[in-house]
């Protein structure tokens, strides 16, 4: 069973984990990469409600991450969430 995500104040990243295959993969995001790509003028925003509210599109950017040679933990950073430009 996939563990939950949680807000880790010590770090102010959430941590979460992303099935890749037939295991679990940890990662994190900091509060501040959150704000910034999904609700930077808002001042009320709360980081696991935002990574909720995201948790595909954040576990996609994770799957690319390992994808590209990256191991555990992987911590996002604010360039793996860049929006697509087209």
């Amino acid at each position: 069973m996939k563990p939950a995500a949680f807000f880790d104040l010590s770090s102010g990243t959430v941590r979460f984990w992303v099935n890749i295959g037939e295991q679990f993969v940890g990662a994190s995001v900091r509060r501040e990469t959150l704000h910034y790509r999904y609700s930077p003028h808002s001042t009320t925003d709360d980081p696991l409600d935002t990574y909720q509210t995201h948790a595909e599109e954040l576990a996609q950017a994770v799957r690319s991450r390992i994808a590209g040679g990256s191991r555990e933990p992987v911590m996002l950073r604010d360039t793996d969430l860049i929006p697509a430009q087209g």
